[in-house]
């Protein structure tokens, strides 16, 4: 596993306060840019996102993930997601025996919940009174946004920047266990609330990987552009944080869902955001706020009653080389999400086995490799130098909105000087499809949920 945005000044000082940690010039020219991308139009509020591995992430670990380590966490994830469409899952209801969250006094359901991995993009939150500012994991299948606070009662994680002080801010306040966004956080959740005996609310946000995060239910103002403030925004305050997010702050959460980021700012901005999620190399951009349709090609936006707050839509068909695969209708017939958290796509299995037959026929004088981890189809070279043989694969969708993937949506390098289709087959029978990050990436991508439809333009990022 979301959005706030930095006044200028600031955002130039903490840039400055982080220049000996970026050696490059154009590194550190780039990561001020960034920042000031931040403004408010009249199509919403805009601001920068990031690759979290890029080379000038601030949040990038000096020891990252090796590439097997990453497709494993993204399994993980799709396991996850997988869980939270079946009927039966299980959702934990516990109380506590005080008041404060102590360690080990927590038992946190690991599954159901969202996989937040290796936490692919961020962006700025700005929260509090005076206002501070932190960095964000950006998800679009959370439903809840949180981050780490102090005193940090149980664990808080290394992180960019100081941790937020609730008791340093004129508007927080924290949530009693008789609001209704208190008994709505099991659906923001999956982990229903627990009470302490001071009557404040405790949210449980875990994730399929592992990862969780535990705290007190609040509220405070956040900050959107400089001029553009929304009072009684409602986070949770996390003073149990463990697991994968790297050195953000806490996650964001864009899904639908009253809780959300996106649900809390849709009656002032409207209920609508768009992204260019970007490559390791470019700066991409965030959007609250109606989505341009002149823009877009778009498909309806669908909807599964197991979980409402994820975004659906169908695909229709796939063509490599100008040619449709050779599947029948009913294989593309599953439930397929579209989620800036999974980085490889999941096709069904019929569709995906066409697709790797087309693709291998049109790569066949290029040596075959070993699998690599998910990835099964892999050739001796990297994507730079198989280049203009990779064909152009066209994903369709209903009503015939699609995106034209370049060679690098289609492909990805991997270790020993191979490179892979950069899509794997479902998990298991009745696995949902996933539309992942690595195929979305450089598109400009638009969710209008006020009308029930997701858009794709290509060339969004810079």
């Amino acid at each position: 596993m979301g959005l706030v945005f930095l006044i200028v000044f600031s955002l130039l000082a903490i840039a400055s306060s982080l220049v000996e940690d970026i050696s490059h010039k154009t590194c550190f020219k780039e990561f001020k840019g960034h920042h000031q991308l931040h403004n408010l139009s009249k199509h919403g509020i805009h601001l920068s996102l990031h690759h979290v591995h890029g080379p000038c992430s601030p949040l990038a670990s000096t020891s990252p993930l090796s590439l097997s380590d990453i497709l494993a966490l993204d399994e993980a994830r799709v396991r996850a997601l997988n869980s939270r469409l079946k009927k039966n899952h299980k959702t934990s209801s516990k109380s506590r025996s005080s008041g404060q969250l102590e360690p080990k006094s927590v038992s946190i359901p690991l599954k159901p919940g969202t996989s937040i991995g290796t936490g692919n993009y961020y962006s700025m939150i700005g929260l509090g009174n005076p206002t501070k500012y932190y960095a964000m994991v950006v998800d679009t299948g959370s439903s809840f946004t949180w981050l780490q606070c102090q005193p940090c009662s149980v664990y808080c994680h290394s992180q960019v920047g100081t941790t937020y002080d609730p008791q340093t801010s004129k508007t927080h306040r924290y949530m009693s266990c008789d609001t209704t966004q208190c008994n709505s956080l099991q659906e923001a959740t999956l982990n229903a609330p627990a009470c302490s005996p001071s009557n404040l609310c405790i949210y449980e946000a875990s994730y399929g990987d592992s990862s969780y995060s535990v705290g007190y239910l609040s509220s405070d103002t956040l900050t959107i552009a400089p001029s553009q403030t929304v009072p009684g925004f409602v986070y949770g305050c996390g003073e149990d944080n463990e697991g994968l997010f790297g050195q953000s702050a806490g996650l964001m959460g864009l899904a639908r869902n009253k809780l959300s980021l996106l649900g809390q700012l849709s009656n002032k901005y409207g209920y609508a955001f768009s992204y260019c999620l970007p490559t390791s190399g470019s700066i991409g951009s965030l959007s609250i706020g109606s989505v341009n349709p002149s823009m877009y090609s778009f498909t309806p936006m669908l909807t599964n009653s197991q979980d409402p707050t994820l975004y659906f839509l169908q695909l229709t068909g796939i063509m490599v080389s100008g040619q449709l695969i050779r599947v029948p209708a009913s294989a593309y017939r599953t439930a397929t999400i579209i989620d800036s958290g999974t980085v490889i796509s999941r096709l069904p299995t019929a569709v995906y086995t066409a697709l790797k037959n087309s693709f291998v026929k049109a790569l066949s004088r290029y040596t075959r490799a070993p699998a690599y981890s998910i990835l099964d189809t892999c050739f001796r070279g990297s994507v730079a130098s198989i280049g203009k043989a990779i064909p152009e694969v066209r994903l369709i969708y209903l009503r015939g909105a699609e995106m034209r993937l370049s060679a690098q949506n289609v492909m990805l390098d991997v270790d020993n000087g191979a490179s892979c289709l950069g899509f794997a087959g479902t998990s298991g029978t009745g696995g949902i499809a996933i539309i992942g990050n690595r195929q979305q990436e450089t598109f400009n991508v638009g969710y209008d949920v006020t009308n029930s439809r997701i858009g794709f333009a290509a060339g969004g990022c810079r």
